[in-house]
């Protein structure tokens, strides 16, 4: 388990198997299982980005939801799939097919804890299509489950244009977006004056532009094609003040996520 620097009431990690059981065998209980990566992240932002962010988020909508649906967090799963990043040095990487057996076992072990319901809450872009597979296989297996999966900063959509200043591709890989919430979860670990704007000049229409802003259209490219820095977007317009709003109105998005998984599931 990374060290995030929180304590909270939900995570798995800090309680004895009985209260485990305990909270399993609520009626409407879930599990979250965050999902991140150990990749470069330019010159600004630790490696550990993606999964510092996916598990702070898991622990505030869980905390949030908390009143209302038990629940608990495991220990994220900090590798992810990054094969596009290593050339830039930094990646710690799974095999696509490990990361799903990985994601598989953990969940595995999770329901036979009595839970209800499972939600992967990935962090990693790369990781996404896993994510979407894992639901599939592990929904399979246990069809008494109610097993679902999403990438938080699709939850930050209805909100985004209210708080980000760059254009679109700003909020790319290590932009706007990630920098702030990194900025006010460990500032410390920021590093602002190596913080500077690279755009990705994407020569498909239809292709992805920015974290949220999707395209139809999938490619594949070593990272160094796209970013000499290894980072994509304008960190530079970063703040703790922008990253506070986001990570509190992410965490009652996804609180709201775990309320109806928690009620499909009883």
């Amino acid at each position: 388990m990374l060290p995030t620097g929180r304590s909270s009431s939900v995570a798995w990690a800090t309680k004895t198997r009985r209260e485990i059981r305990e909270t399993g065998g609520a009626d409407g209980s879930v599990v979250v299982v965050p999902v991140g990566s150990i990749e470069q992240h330019g010159h600004h932002l630790p490696v550990a980005t993606d999964t510092l962010l996916a598990d702070a988020v898991a622990h505030r909508g869980a905390e949030r939801a908390g009143d209302d649906v038990p629940v608990l967090v495991t220990p994220p799963v900090w590798s992810g799939f990054s094969p596009h990043h290593t050339s830039l040095g930094g990646t710690l990487t799974l095999e696509l097919e490990d990361l799903l057996a990985v994601l598989e076992d953990v969940a595995d072990s999770a329901l036979e804890n009595g839970f209800d319901g499972v939600c992967f809450v990935n962090g990693h872009g790369g990781n996404a299509s896993v994510i979407d597979n894992v639901v599939s296989t592990v929904g399979k297996s246990h069809p008494d489950a109610e097993v679902t999966g999403l990438t938080y900063f699709q939850l930050a959509e209805p909100f985004i244009d209210e708080i980000r200043e760059s254009d679109v591709g700003g909020m790319a890989h290590g932009g706007e977006f990630e920098t702030s919430l990194v900025l006010h979860l460990h500032p410390d670990l920021v590093t602002m004056a190596e913080a500077d704007a690279e755009y990705l000049d994407e020569p498909y229409e239809r292709g992805t532009q920015d974290l949220l802003v999707g395209g139809a259209l999938s490619t594949y490219r070593e990272f160094e094609e796209y970013s000499a820095s290894g980072a994509i977007g304008d960190p530079s317009l970063a703040s703790a003040e922008k990253g506070e709003e986001l990570f509190d109105r992410l965490g009652d998005e996804l609180a709201d996520v775990l309320r109806s998984v928690s009620e499909q599931a009883r």
